[in-house]
């Protein structure tokens, strides 16, 4: 192996471990947000007055808060888990080599060329980075989302707390 191609397997492994080193810092917001979410409809939830006593004006926050809450719920799942496809002939891409026998991967890797190897990191270093940025996109129209919930959510609450207010004034009288 000439010092070139040393240098091209080097650098190919480095790129796909900088694009790997992304991965945690996306999963870790995506939980965070939706640890966020849940918790904002897990308050929402325990203040709301029984569905009886809902007036029109407390319907409409609390429906805009729930389709805003749920609609973020729904871009963090994506983002959690977007499309795997590609690399159909990877010996990197663990799906590629998970759908081969133990020995007919080992016999295949053994018997790439540096040039290969090397090409098949880059591949993966591009299809992580497709991954990637569709978590991140998701991310970020999933932070829009909950933002835009954050005032209905607000005065949800607040109608959900004058209503209860009168209703316990009413059992003290």
């Amino acid at each position: 192996m000439d010092m070139e191609t040393e240098d091209l397997l080097g650098a190919s492994k480095d790129q796909l471990n900088l694009i790997l080193s992304f991965f945690a810092r996306v999963e870790s917001k995506l939980s965070v947000l939706l640890a966020i979410n849940t918790g904002m409809l897990a308050f929402l939830a325990s203040n709301a007055p029984p569905l009886k006593e809902f007036s029109c004006w407390m319907e409409i926050p609390a429906t805009a808060t729930l389709l805003l809450l749920a609609g973020s719920i729904a871009v963090l799942y994506r983002g959690a888990f977007p499309h795997l496809a590609g690399g159909e002939e990877s010996l990197v891409y663990f799906r590629r080599i998970a759908s081969r026998t133990e020995h007919k991967f080992i016999e295949e890797f053994k018997s790439q060329s540096a040039e290969q190897y090397s090409d098949d990191l880059l591949a993966q270093a591009w299809r992580n980075s497709v991954i990637l940025q569709a978590k991140f996109d998701a991310l970020k129209q999933s932070f829009i989302l909950t933002a835009f919930a954050i005032i209905p959510w607000v005065v949800s609450l607040a109608l959900f707390a004058a209503r209860n207010a009168q209703t316990r004034s009413g059992f003290l009288k």
